[in-house]
């Protein structure tokens, strides 16, 4: 499923030059929703990220916001603000659970009963998800069952909370992304957020789309110094002058997520550098324990277990996930189904650990070496510090680093990046952490023009024609008409990659018919990442959309005019 970041509308029009470039700036959510001084966000962290929420706020004025968070896993002694994204479906794929209670009621299941049911976790986005047992399901189908509970939910929470019925219509839905995602994944989650009814026709404006570094940052310009760990660094704040510039790490389970921003007069921020990252987020430190793992027990036994036994091993990384918090030495409670089939082997428990560095067996615990943990971050922090240097070696001025998502309560993440870069610029992490996109996202919500300007991540352009120039066209693209030879195929730029496009920014563009009978016309949308190609068929050029306009009055010929109307939504 492929559509870009440009949203096209038709009219009759007049002048024949492209506009300027002057962005119009339209305030969401709508008048009725200020009206109704309610507001929600709603998290979906579904990009190889582990673990899903919702906050929200029912209060429209930014300055009175103080966002509520909905705490899960009562069910199995828990009380976290995110749940697992995990979700189990029927043999008929119709939608039974999500979270903490499909985890649970899968891993209960056995092996027949569980081949027969659909169940994702950690999943991704691409067009195809497949489940433990290799069936396929449209990626379409899981993501919008799994945005229809959180919303079923979030009005159940914020109902029950309120005293109040309220309906999806009433709010507005903030649905925040990783910012290396692509417009077309961006416009895919649109899609499932559309059919799981969080908006109806005629109110797709009450759907925005953050980014999830930009909604951390939201949050964080609101903490005082007793908001942040400053490690190292004494009592530290966020300046917020005009020129201030931030990096903004967002560290979550699966991805880093890094964007460039700078303050702005009037406060609203400007992007200065395209969201950039990488995969190596926290989960690569659980690869890295899993494998530390498997080589002690061996591939035979471990992937046994792995299989036989997925609900014990979902606790155990449960508890690792708390050890990898602190810089130290850690103890892992070692599962008992996993001790039996250790039994079973043979072997003294003990002798599984001889001859693996940093691992210790003391009654019952999996004892881990302070410097064995650290190696099981190593690859992460080697991505993050080489993403960091790349931005910090352009020509910016940085103030800050802020670290925000459940992988930066690292306390070996923080450290490594404070030494790092602690001699270039100031490295904060909230309190926080792990809510601060949720928190923010519910202020980015009240104005999404707070950041006022992102940067493209591709050249935009359509298909159109030109008088053939000798000098400057290829022969093969001429073609003759009864007005005179023309070149066919021509990119023409709507938009620069890297360059600078407004909150909501419209720009216009006009075009008049190749010959005075022509009863329509056809735009072909292309991108690329080159910056100016000549034509749609050259390398690195690939088709997005396209869109025809009646025009059916010929009467006077050519003398005719089709604005094309660009609204950018990136």
């Amino acid at each position: 499923y492929k559509k870009s970041a440009l949203k096209w509308s038709r009219n009759q029009l007049r002048g024949q030059e492209p506009s300027q470039g002057a962005g119009t700036c339209q305030s969401l959510p709508p008048a009725s929703f200020i009206s109704l001084c309610t507001a929600v966000q709603l998290q979906q962290i579904f990009h190889h990220e582990s673990y899903s929420g919702y906050a929200f706020s029912l209060t429209a004025r930014e300055a009175e916001i103080d966002p509520m968070v909905k705490y899960w896993g009562a069910e199995v002694g828990q009380k976290t603000v995110k749940t697992p994204t995990c979700i189990l479906f029927d043999e008929h794929e119709e939608f039974m659970s999500f979270g903490y209670e499909a985890q649970r009621y899968y891993h209960r299941m056995r092996g027949e009963e569980a081949r027969h049911k659909f169940f994702f976790q950690s999943f991704k986005m691409s067009l195809y998800g497949r489940v433990t047992s290799g069936k396929p399901m449209k990626a379409l189908k899981v993501f919008t069952e799994a945005l229809r509970f959180m919303k079923d939910d979030a009005l159940k929470t914020i109902n029950s909370s309120s005293g109040k019925v309220f309906n999806q219509s009433d709010f507005c839905w903030v649905l925040t992304v990783p910012a290396i995602w692509d417009p077309s994944a961006k416009q895919f989650m649109r899609r499932a957020a559309t059919q799981a009814g969080i908006v109806t026709e005629g109110k797709e404006d009450w759907l925005v789309i953050a980014l999830e570094p930009e909604a951390a940052l939201m949050w964080c310009r609101k903490l005082p110094a007793d908001g942040f760990i400053a490690e190292n660094q004494g009592e530290v704040s966020l300046d917020q002058s005009p020129g201030t510039q931030y990096i903004v790490v967002n560290c979550g389970g699966g991805t880093i997520d890094v964007t460039v921003h700078e303050v702005l007069d009037g406060g609203a921020l400007r992007e200065l550098h395209k969201g950039s990252g990488n995969n190596m987020g926290g989960q690569s430190v659980d690869r890295k324990f899993k494998e530390f793992l498997k080589e002690i027990f061996g591939d035979a036994l471990w992937e046994k277990y792995e299989r036989e036994h997925p609900g014990e091993l979902q606790k155990m990384m449960y508890e690792f996930t708390f050890s990898k918090r602190h810089d130290d030495e850690a103890e892992i409670s070692c599962p008992y189904n996993l001790t039996e089939l250790a039994k079973e082997s043979g072997r003294d428990m003990e002798r599984f650990f001889e001859g693996v560095r940093g691992a210790s067996w003391d009654k019952g615990s999996i004892q881990i070496s302070k410097q064995r943990m650290r190696s099981f971050f190593s690859d992460s922090l080697r991505g993050i510090t080489n993403c960091l240097k790349e931005i910090l070696r352009k020509d910016f001025h940085i103030d800050y680093i802020l670290l925000v998502g459940g992988y930066s309560e690292s306390e070996t993440l923080r450290r490594h990046v404070i030494n790092q870069f602690k001699g270039q610029c100031k490295v904060l992490c909230p309190v926080r952490a792990q809510e601060a996109i949720l928190l923010g996202a519910v202020i980015f919500g009240t104005n999404p023009a707070l950041v006022a300007s992102r940067k493209s991540a591709f050249t935009y352009g359509v298909k159109t024609t030109r008088n053939f120039d000798p000098s400057k066209h290829r022969e093969d693209k001429k073609f003759t008409t009864d007005t005179g030879d023309l070149c066919g195929d021509v990119f023409k730029m709507l938009v620069e990659i890297d360059g600078d496009v407004g909150w909501t920014e419209t720009r216009e563009f006009s075009f008049t018919p190749n010959n005075p009978t022509q009863t329509t016309m056809s735009f072909s949308f292309f991108r690329t990442e080159r910056n100016n190609p000549q034509y749609v068929d050259d390398w690195g050029v690939e088709e997005i959309g396209s869109v025809k306009v009646s025009m059916p009055n010929t009467t006077r010929g050519r003398d005719r005019r089709v604005k094309l109307e660009i609204k950018f939504d990136l």
